[in-house]
C-alpha cells in the first residue's frame, strides 16, 4: 500500500514537473511587416521564442503582375496538397518543436488562404506539432480568415486547439495590443503564459531586469506597461534611494521592509522607490533590480545626482528584426521582372518599381 502511495506522488510530480517546464513558441512569417509588428506586440504580452519562417528564394514579389507568382505557388498547394513538392522551399528550420507545448501561429492571408510559406512550415512540421497546443493570428486587409482557417486544420490534424483565431486587419489593427491581450485570455494554454515575472528599467540608455513580487500592484503595473513605456523623473533622497512619482496609483499591500540594495517598492500607492543603500519603512514590494554589486547598482541608479529619468518597460524578444525590409530597402528602387521575380542588375524592358510597371532604358 505505501509502495502504491509512493508511485502515485511520484507520477503527480512528474506531471507538475512537465507542466511548469512548458513553453511557448510563437513561429511566423511576414511579407508586409505586418505580422512582425503583431509578434512583437504579441512578446511584450507573454514569455515566448520566436521562429521566423523565410522562403528559400528572396526578393520574390508575389503580387507582381496582378498576384501572377503568389497565385501560382497557393494553386500548386491546392492541386495536391499531399505532395512535399508542390510546396514552395523555405529556409532550413533549426529549432526544435519538442522544446514547445505551445505553439502561437502568425501569418499573413494571401488571397483568402494562408500564405504560401507559412503552408510549407506547417506541412513540413505537421509530425512534430502532433499533441501541441496551437494558436492561431491571421494578419488581412479586409478578406475573412475562414481559408486560412480551414488551410490550417487540414495541415495540422493532430493538434489541440487552444481557441479561436485571432483576425488583425486594417480597421482594428490600431487596436491590436487590447485585441491580443483579450484573446490570450481565452486560451487554453498547457500552463499560464500571460503572468510577467519581469520588466524592463533603463537609465541613460542601459538597460537592466526587474525581477517582479508576484501581486496586485505589479499586475496593474504590467496592464500599463502593455499600453506603453512609462518614463518618470527621480531624485536621490536621504543617499539610499532614488524616488519619485509615477503619474498613476497602484494597489497597495503595505508591510514592514527592511529594503536592501536592489529593492523595487511602491510608496503611498502612487512613489517608486529603487534601493542602492538600505531603509525600513512600510512599503509595497514591487521587485528587484539583481546581478549587480552595491558600487555598479549605486552608479546605474545614479545615486546622489537630481532628476533621473528612468524607463520601465515590457521585455520585448531579441529574434524579431527591428530593421523591417521596407527600412532596409528605403532610398534604392527595387526591380521586379513581371512574373514578380527580382532583377539586381536590369536591363531594357518593362518591370514592377514600387508596385507599378514602368519601361527600363
Amino acid at each position: 500500500m505505501r509502495k502504491s502511495f509512493i508511485m502515485v506522488i511520484c507520477a503527480m510530480l512528474m506531471l507538475l514537473g512537465n507542466s511548469a517546464s512548458a513553453k511557448t513558441l510563437v513561429a511566423y512569417y511576414s511579407y508586409t511587416n505586418n505580422c512582425r509588428d503583431i509578434v512583437n506586440t504579441l512578446t511584450s504580452q507573454i514569455e515566448a521564442d520566436v521562429l521566423e519562417i523565410q522562403p528559400a528564394e528572396k526578393g520574390l514579389k508575389y503580387e507582381a503582375n496582378n498576384y501572377a507568382l503568389g497565385t501560382q505557388l497557393l494553386n500548386a498547394i491546392k492541386a495536391n496538397p499531399n505532395d512535399g513538392s508542390s510546396y514552395p522551399a523555405i529556409d532550413p528550420v533549426s529549432t526544435s518543436l519538442s522544446d514547445y507545448q505551445n505553439i502561437i501561429i502568425v501569418t499573413p492571408l494571401w488571397w483568402s488562404q494562408m500564405a504560401a510559406i507559412m503552408q510549407t512550415f506547417l506541412f513540413q512540421s505537421a509530425s512534430q506539432m502532433a499533441g501541441k497546443n496551437v494558436g492561431l493570428i491571421v494578419s488581412s486587409h479586409s478578406s475573412g480568415i475562414s481559408g486560412v482557417v480551414s488551410d490550417a486544420e487540414r495541415l495540422l490534424p493532430d493538434v489541440t486547439w487552444m481557441g479561436d483565431a485571432l483576425w488583425i486587419n486594417n480597421s482594428n489593427r490600431s487596436n491590436c495590443s487590447t485585441l491580443i491581450q483579450s484573446w490570450l485570455n481565452t486560451l487554453n494554454f498547457a500552463e499560464a503564459q500571460t503572468t510577467m515575472d519581469k520588466i524592463n528599467i533603463t537609465i541613460d540608455g542601459v538597460t537592466k531586469v526587474i525581477e517582479l513580487a508576484d501581486n496586485a500592484a505589479t499586475k496593474a503595473l504590467v496592464d500599463k506597461l502593455q499600453e506603453q513605456s512609462v518614463t518618470v523623473t527621480l531624485n536621490t533622497n536621504s543617499n539610499f534611494e532614488i524616488w519619485g512619482p509615477l503619474g498613476f496609483s497602484l494597489p497597495t499591500s503595505d508591510e514592514y521592509i527592511s529594503g536592501q540594495p536592489g529593492d523595487v517598492v511602491l510608496y503611498n500607492g502612487s512613489n517608486i522607490c529603487l534601493f542602492y543603500g538600505t531603509n525600513s519603512y512600510s512599503y509595497t514590494r514591487l521587485g528587484k533590480i539583481s546581478g549587480l554589486t552595491a558600487n555598479e547598482l549605486k552608479a546605474f541608479l545614479k545615486g546622489g545626482e537630481s532628476n533621473i529619468s528612468v524607463t520601465l518597460s515590457l521585455p520585448s524578444t531579441t529574434a524579431v528584426r527591428s530593421l523591417s525590409s521596407a527600412q532596409s530597402t528605403k532610398g534604392k528602387e527595387m526591380y521586379y521582372s513581371l512574373n514578380g521575380q527580382k532583377v539586381t542588375t536590369p536591363r531594357k524592358g518593362i518591370y514592377i518599381v514600387n508596385g507599378k510597371k514602368q519601361i527600363y532604358k
